[in-house]
């Protein structure tokens, strides 16, 4: 067990503790802190409960995401306007995700989530994990979102050829096959799809001049990404709101 955990944390890739700009290093060995966390808080549940506590006002959009969506908040708060908030976690996967759905999702009722996952799942942050895993774990988060009324948006992952912090595994394809799953389950449950992926790659990679590691997205690329999150947003708006379960 032990020894299963230390190869579970080797994988992991440098948590961001606070609202800051990433740090350099993405790669590096977790911190005890970080370590002592996947012990006491494998979801991270405390990452936002003050910041959910403080959050008045009608909330339009909740962006839950991982380090991708993290960064964005970070790098381009400006794009976060009264009614957005950012809830990505760095090197978070679907597991820890859904986990924190209700918390830092639900419990905001917003009027639009967007739903940005799996780049971590196929790096295997947390542990080896199927493709199939990885869809259970979308639709899970996108099935609780239309029960309490809240319109989805699905994320397809940003390209990338390789992860700097798991080198040997060739990830394109399995991004690609990933996404292709994410248009057709958004086309037939009515969610909108995002297709970030289009407006990014360089063939089989993240465009060189929108990226700072091949992975995460620079300002210049949150910059190619905001008019399809706008476009996204103004759809799911337009959109009837599901059915909410009754309370």
């Amino acid at each position: 067990m032990k020894r299963s955990l230390a190869l579970i944390l080797s994988a992991l890739p440098c948590a961001v503790v606070a609202q800051t700009p990433p740090p350099a290093d993405r790669n590096a060995r977790p911190t005890s802190d970080a370590e002592e966390r996947l012990h006491k808080d494998f979801a991270w549940l405390a990452r936002y409960q003050d910041a959910n506590a403080r959050v008045t006002g009608p909330v339009k959009v909740v962006f839950m995401g991982d380090s991708i969506t993290q960064g964005w908040f970070d790098m381009v708060p400006g794009f976060f306007t009264a009614g957005r908030y950012g809830r990505g976690i760095s090197g978070q996967t679907t597991p820890q995700m859904l986990l924190r759905f209700r918390q830092d999702v639900i419990d905001l009722h917003p009027q639009v989530v967007q739903i940005m996952a799996g780049t971590n799942d196929i790096a295997g942050n947390t542990g080896p994990m199927t493709p199939e895993q990885t869809k259970a774990n979308l639709m899970s988060m996108a099935e609780l979102a239309r029960a309490h009324g809240i319109r989805v948006i699905l994320a397809s992952i940003p390209p990338a050829d390789h992860f700097p912090w798991r080198p040997g595994i060739a990830p394109a394809e399995r991004i690609a096959a990933l996404n292709g799953w994410m248009k057709d389950y958004a086309a037939r449950t009515g969610a909108i799809y995002a297709d970030y992926w289009s407006a990014l790659h360089d063939g089989a990679a993240l465009k060189a001049a929108w990226t700072s590691d091949g992975v995460h997205p620079n300002k210049a690329g949150y910059a190619v990404m905001a008019p399809v999150a706008e476009a996204a947003i103004r759809r799911a708006m337009a959109a009837p709101a599901p059915r909410a379960i009754a309370r």
